[in-house]
């Protein structure tokens, strides 16, 4: 019911009262990629969450295989700084960060670069035994670009942080 408003998300409220808000990021294809529509939707179901009262915590989520591999690079391939910066580019990805109920991130797979952002703006990061965490921008000649290293830095330290970000390695759970 919910859901058939969205194209690259699934939304409803589950639990034993239905007070919690799921929400799974749903571009299996494309690894839950972080496109400008999915992000666009996933603003507009947290601002429904938000303010529904009867939602009392949110659950961000993937698939099995990929929580969300990234930003869509076959979107922003091609756009050079000036389109990314007067056009607005990442603008809005904050969202998750200033939602005031609590927000779960329940992470399996990939949550690399932009998903590992995404995750990161949670309150709670529940990761699987499959997790897969990074931000390998590095290898793309680039880096993250949503406040990645500042949060990673507070996450898993200085040391680890600098060895991800620079190498663009993984950690699991």
């Amino acid at each position: 019911r919910a859901g058939a408003a969205f194209q690259y998300l699934l939304v409803q409220k589950t639990g034993a009262q239905k007070n919690v808000g799921l929400i799974q990021l749903n571009r299996p294809k494309a690894l839950n990629a972080l496109c400008e529509g999915l992000m666009a939707e996933l603003r507009r179901a947290l601002e429904a969450m938000e303010s529904d009262p009867e939602v009392g915590a949110i659950v961000l989520t993937g698939s099995q295989k990929a929580f969300a591999a990234g930003a869509d690079i076959k979107e922003m391939q091609n756009k050079t700084f000036q389109e990314c910066y007067s056009g607005g580019f990442l603008a809005g990805w904050d969202k998750v960060s200033v939602v005031r109920k609590p927000i779960i991130a329940a992470v399996n797979g990939y949550a690399l670069g932009g998903g590992c952002e995404l995750a990161m703006m949670c309150d709670i990061i529940y990761a699987g035994e499959k997790a897969e965490v990074g931000q390998p921008e590095i290898l793309l000649g680039t880096i993250p670009g949503a406040g990645g290293t500042q949060r990673l830095t507070r996450a898993v330290g200085k040391s680890l942080a600098m060895e991800m970000v620079l190498t663009g390695d993984r950690i699991s759970a």
